[in-house]
This record gives C-alpha cells, structure tokens and sequence, in this order.
C-alpha cells in the first residue's frame, strides 16, 4: 500500500481551498490553514513534504508579507520541505523574493490544474530523493567507506567489491576515469584490511618524472648520485607492513615496470646505491585511467605486470553513470565548503538541480566538488543557482516555453527522467511510479527526446 503524501493547502479564502480538496484529495493527504499561525502549526505537528502557499495573504508581519513569512519560517524548520507559491500575474518584485526566500516553484493565478499536479509529483519525487540522500548520507558518515558517498546501483556494487577485497591480501587493480575516486577506494579497502593498523602510502607514478620515480619508489643511499646526501627509505619500504598504493600506474615507464614485477614476485628490494637486500612486507594496491590492456598490445605495458597486479579489478564508474548520486555528492559538498567559507546555504535551486543532471561531468566526481566549492563563494542568496555553478540552464525561458504548455512539458521531461534514473532504466518499475502504463511512458520517453541508449531492452519491450 502506498502512503499519499501530505499537502498543506495555504490560503485565507476557503472557497479556494475547497476546490483545491476537491481536485486533490484522491492523491494527497490534505492539510489547510487560512493565515500564518495556523499553518506554523501544521507544519510543527505533521511536517508535511509539500505546501501549496498563497503569496498575496492579507496581513503583514513586521514589514513582511505574511506568505513571504509563511515561506521564509516553514524552510527554516525543514530545508527540504517544497514550497510552492501562487501569487498574482505580473507581480516580479513578489516572484524573486519567492525565489530568493526558497521557493519551489510559482505558480501564477489562476491555477492550471494540470500544470500543478506535474509541478506536485515532481516536488514529491525530488522529496523522496533528498530525504533518501539525506538517509544514506547519515548512514555512511563514519563508517568504512569514510569519504565515498554513493546510493546508485553501480556504486554499491563498488561498496560490496570493498568489502569482499578488504579482507583479503592480495593485489588488486582499481581501473577508471580520472576523477572517479579511485584513491578513495583503495583508502576504504585498506581501512577493512587486516594492514589497518599499518601505514597506507600513496604514490602518483604519472606526477613524477621517469628519472626521479625509481628512488621515490625504491630509495636510495647516501653518494648513490649528486645531491644524494643523506639515506633516504623509498616509498615501498615506507609502506612496511601496510599497503602502497601507486595511482596512474599506466603511466610508469617500461624499465621501471620490470622492477615493479621483480618486487612483486619476492617481496624485496634494494635501494639505489645499496648492496643489503631488503624484505619488504606491504600489500600494493594500483589504478589507473589507461586501458592496460591497449597498452599491453601497443607494447607500453608487462603483460606479466598486469596478472600480477589485477589478481582483483575494481572498475569505478563515471558520475554520469552514477545518477543520483549526483545531486547526493553536490549537497555532501555544499554543506562541507558552506561550513568551511561559513555562509549560510540552503541548497540548490531546482533549476540548478536540472543543470546538474544534465551534465555530462567529464571531470566526474573532482569537476562536481570545483564547481560546488565555486559555486558556496559565488552564491548571492540562500540557493545555488546553475549561474554560480557555472552550468548551462536546462530549462531557460524563452519563446517556446513561455506557455503553459511548455512549462508543463519541461517539468514533465524533468520527472520522466529522474523517475527513469532511480529505476535504472526499467520501464515498469518507473511506469508504476508515475502512474501511466508502460506504453505511456515510451511515447514520453520518445517525445522528450530522452536518452534511450540506456535501456534499449525496455524499450524494446515495451514496443511490443
């Protein structure tokens, strides 16, 4: 049985308001207040996800519109409750106080009852998602994976991968694109491991030139080579009795590679300029961005290095494949740098939500933590805008979206594929959620123009 939301109904005219009952009651548990105390109330006792808020209520409070009041006080009790406005035409000095007071969304009188049920189901939609977010964040703060943030599929895959991996001691390969988290992974792996206790030494082999990397690695004595004036340990030995982890492993030259594999095959070393064998005891973790397997072809990479070191292979998706966890990252940052650089934000606006689903995040998960930490200095109100972020606004208003139509197209294209996103692409599962039947949903799905690469199955069987 599914639970209806609750939707506090905010107007001083209760004609209004019964209307609003009448169009609404079969989908929303409906709550209704005529002035500012009373809805206070109702939203301190029953802390409904959404309010249908009339901007133009008569009295003032110290200055302040009541509504404005009304929406300024509900936000400050529950950030995440979606407050949508309905005011007057025309009035633009009310409609950008709205918005920079954390509005939701306005709607202009009178009220279109099919533009405001879509506005509603997506408001519900985008609820669920942040308190979702909110859950699993809470959940993951402190525990294992200390710094990796994921509730997508494809990142609890990576979650269950650390954990089989973590217990173990062999070597394993942590293959992505750049900006993924693939030293975060390795960091969780070796917080699970049995070495725990141990150092855990990083090391970017594409960072450092040829000619230094080997001592880095390896170390060296005293005279060893000019400017060698004193012994120094390499970061293999470093690592003694924890694990090394060398990032942009595809990147280190040939002849070093052949040094790496005599290491990993006895477990010793000998620095340069030295004759004493040293054992060395660490578990070595790598990564990289390079396809190793092109580069065994092309003759840039050991083919016996590469079944040493993959024993385990942990790939690491893009942000792009990640979904929602995209926006459960920004607001993990925003609420980091926004207490760094201390500024009082709220969130992002939904247009800047929009933006940063559309995104194809070529940076991945670094490129998302630069734009939020710009974005926390560049903010002028409480909300993130797609501006701040320095991202295109996916739904700009111009000539074909001015009308009613097209603001109802645009949210309905934003609810389809967030719906679809959560559900991985299955048709049924997002069909029984929107409450249209499959067929329905594929006709949206083509009028939007939405991505159908991924989930070309579905769709093919929801053809048929």
């Amino acid at each position: 049985m599914t639970t209806r939301p609750a939707l506090l109904l905010v107007d001083d005219d209760a004609a209004v308001r019964d209307q609003m009952k009448c169009d609404l009651i079969s989908d929303y548990d409906l709550l209704e207040a005529a002035d500012r105390t009373a809805a206070l109330s109702q939203i301190h006792q029953a802390m409904p996800p959404l309010v249908l808020l009339d901007l133009g209520l008569a009295a003032n409070v110290n200055g302040v519109p009541e509504g404005l009041a009304i929406l300024r006080e509900t936000l400050q009790l529950n950030p995440l409750i979606k407050v949508i406005v309905v005011m007057d035409s025309g009035d633009r000095a009310k409609a950008v106080a709205a918005i920079q007071s954390g509005a939701y969304d306005i709607l202009e009188k009178p009220v279109q009852l099919d533009v405001l049920k879509v506005v509603l189901q997506r408001a519900t939609y985008l609820f669920n998602l942040e308190q979702e977010s909110r859950a699993i964040q809470d959940k993951t703060n402190g525990s294992e994976f200390d710094g990796l943030v994921g509730s997508s599929r494809p990142m609890q895959a990576v979650f269950d991968m650390i954990r089989r991996v973590g217990t173990s001691d062999v070597p394993a390969l942590i293959i992505g694109e750049s900006g993924t988290g693939k030293e975060l992974v390795a960091r969780a792996i070796h917080r699970l491991s049995g070495r725990k206790e141990g150092p855990f030494v990083a090391i970017n082999c594409g960072a450092i030139p040829e000619t230094l990397l080997e001592s880095e690695l390896f170390g060296y004595e005293k005279g060893a080579f000019t400017g060698a004036v004193q012994q120094r340990k390499g970061t293999i030995e470093s690592a003694q009795g924890g694990t090394l982890f060398l990032d942009e492993i595809g990147d280190m030259s040939f002849s070093l590679q052949v040094k790496l594999l005599r290491f990993l095959q006895d477990h010793k070393v000998h620095r340069l300029g030295g004759k004493n064998i040293i054992s060395v005891d660490v578990r070595l973790l790598a990564a990289t961005n390079v396809d190793l397997q092109e580069a065994i072809n092309s003759g840039q990479f050991r083919e016996d290095l590469f079944y040493r070191l993959c024993v385990i292979t942990i790939p690491i998706p893009t942000l792009k494949e990640r979904g929602c966890d995209i926006t459960l990252l920004a607001r993990t940052f925003l609420m980091k740098f926004a207490e760094t650089q201390k500024r009082v934000l709220k969130g992002f606006t939904p247009e800047a939500i929009e933006a940063l689903m559309a995104h194809d995040w070529p940076g991945n998960v670094r490129e998302l933590e630069n734009r939020v930490k710009r974005a926390v200095v560049m903010a002028e109100g409480k909300y993130v805008s797609p501006a701040n972020l320095e991202l295109k606004n996916p739904s700009p208003v111009d000539s074909g979206s001015t009308t009613l139509r097209g603001a109802r197209d645009l949210h309905e294209k934003e609810l389809v594929r967030l719906v679809l996103e959560k559900a991985d692409g299955n048709l049924s599962k997002a069909a029984v959620e929107l409450g249209i039947s499959r067929p329905t949903l594929y006709q949206l799905v083509s009028r939007f123009g939405l991505r159908a690469s991924k989930f070309p199955d579905n769709l093919e069987e929801s053809r048929a």
